[in-house]
């Protein structure tokens, strides 16, 4: 399906740092609880299923393009207000989608 550059600007996607990560263990599949600042110190919340290849330890401190403007969604007693971007692997598993170099927090995807 092709979309034209106005549908592709409405979707905004932002560099954060995650700042915390633990194990999500209310949830049917295996995820994450994560804490990712953006611009200003402003905090966001999401649930991630990218425990295969990460581990909470390893993701604080990791820069991550979020989609920042869907609205949030409750998963089990969780608040995910941003979504974690990665690519799926054909083995199921998920690579985070980051930048190759360290750019401001809350930095837009262009």
């Amino acid at each position: 399906m092709e979309i034209t550059f106005d549908d592709f600007l409405r979707v905004d996607l932002r560099v954060g740092t995650i700042i915390r990560a633990e194990h999500f263990h209310e949830v049917r599949k295996p995820a994450y609880r994560l804490w990712v600042e953006f611009e200003g110190g402003i905090v966001k919340t999401s649930s991630a299923q990218i425990t295969e290849l990460y581990a909470p330890e390893e993701l604080v401190g990791r820069q991550v393009v979020c989609v920042t403007n869907f609205p949030p969604k409750q998963i089990g007693p969780w608040l995910s207000e941003v979504l974690v971007t990665g690519f799926h692997r054909a083995d199921g598993a998920v690579i985070l989608c980051v930048p190759d170099s360290a750019v401001p927090n809350g930095t837009k995807l262009l």
